[in-house]
């Protein structure tokens, strides 16, 4: 497991009983460094959305608690938010909970001169991701894929 890995991981293990005490649950976390800066996000959600007083509430817990355990040796950016509409899709957890909704495939390189795919996410499994599209059902690679998200409609 990679520092990055290990730091996402047991920062997930210390969001989650602070995040179902504050009535969201703990979509993903993430740390990554921009710049000359680190950051450490964690995205939380709930039916209905997360507010500001959901991500205040969450962000000043887990603070405490990041601070009283002191694992990460950098200095980095703590950051609390909801992942967004166009939330990534990274686990098996948010693709089993966005089957049947339109999402946007990017790949690391084209197929058909295309990179980009959009369509109704129908199944995955530890290869692959199959989605419908107008003519027809199309599966990718995992190992293909660069990014997952849900489709934005306005």
């Amino acid at each position: 497991m990679s520092r990055r890995e290990d730091y996402e991981a047991r920062t997930e293990q210390l969001l989650s009983p602070i995040a179902a005490a504050n009535g969201v649950s703990v979509y993903d976390v993430e740390y990554v460094k921009e710049g000359s800066d680190y950051y450490l996000r964690a995205y939380i959600d709930k039916p209905g959305g997360v507010n500001i007083q959901d991500c205040e509430n969450v962000s000043r817990a887990l603070s405490d608690e990041l601070d009283r355990l002191d694992f990460i040796p950098d200095a980095y950016i703590l950051e609390v938010s909801s992942p967004g509409l166009g939330r990534a899709l990274k686990k098996d957890r948010h693709l089993e909970a966005s089957v049947g909704q339109k999402v946007v495939i990017k790949l690391y390189q084209p197929v058909d001169k295309c990179k980009e795919f959009t369509g109704t996410l129908e199944s995955f499994d530890a290869e692959n991701i199959v989605i419908c599209q107008e003519e027809g059902k199309r599966s990718f690679a995992r190992t293909d894929i660069a990014l997952i998200r849900l489709a934005l409609d306005f």
